[in-house]
């Protein structure tokens, strides 16, 4: 079993990228340097350094042909496998750590130019609320008795409510509340559906 410095030796020939794919290559079959050299695309010079570095490192070891040829082939495939898995495992989390930070920093900008967009659309719109808040003020001074009444009709223009959430958002007493809806249900610009007071036209209420 190989001490810590011997692993740390290991490691750092393995993270070397061309080495990993001669010990790749050699793991399908026992090759020799020219062939290295032209299913890589290295130099035969610079597979020589690899195989030379690794084979004194017993990572490798090779045997000769007829021809004297030396073909190459991993002397411990299943200690390399482990070592191998590991440095591509974190190299691969690594990698993908680096596509999801990216990932995450055009999507942040993406949400915030839609904020952006939205932030602008809502000042827009809330520009536009106020002003038919403005409107309706000045209308329903000529066509209703009194400013709680548009009060209520702004209120439930908001959405639909009971008689009591409608007096707390209004601030009406009770009194006051229960005749402003007697009014408003006259001129029918409200109805009241059970405990439910909504404009008259909205929802689908005539």
């Amino acid at each position: 079993m190989l001490d810590q410095a011997e692993v740390a030796r290991v490691l750092d020939i393995l993270g070397n990228r061309n080495r990993r794919r001669i010990i790749e290559l050699l793991r399908q079959k026992p090759c020799f340097v020219t062939e290295i050299s032209d299913r890589l695309m290295l130099s035969p010079k610079a597979v020589i350094e690899h195989l030379h570095l690794m084979e004194r490192e017993d990572i490798l070891s090779f045997r000769l042909d007829e021809r004297r040829r030396k073909y190459y082939f991993l002397a411990n495939d299943i200690s390399i496998i482990v070592n191998l898995t590991r440095k591509e495992e974190a190299a691969g989390d690594q990698a993908d750590l680096s596509i999801r930070f990216r990932q995450s920093l055009t999507t942040l900008r993406r949400l915030v130019d839609a904020r952006e967009e939205m932030s602008e659309s809502l000042r827009t719109l809330e520009k536009n609320i106020d002003m038919q808040i403005r409107d309706i003020v000045q209308y329903g001074r000529d066509l209703l008795d009194s400013d709680d009444e548009i009060n209520m009709l702004i209120a439930l223009a908001h959405c639909d409510l009971t008689a009591p959430e409608l007096g707390e958002l209004t601030g009406l007493p009770e009194p006051a509340l229960a005749e402003g809806l007697k009014n408003l249900t006259m001129k029918k610009m409200v109805n009241i559906d059970g405990r439910t007071v909504r404009l008259r036209g909205t929802n689908g209420s005539e």
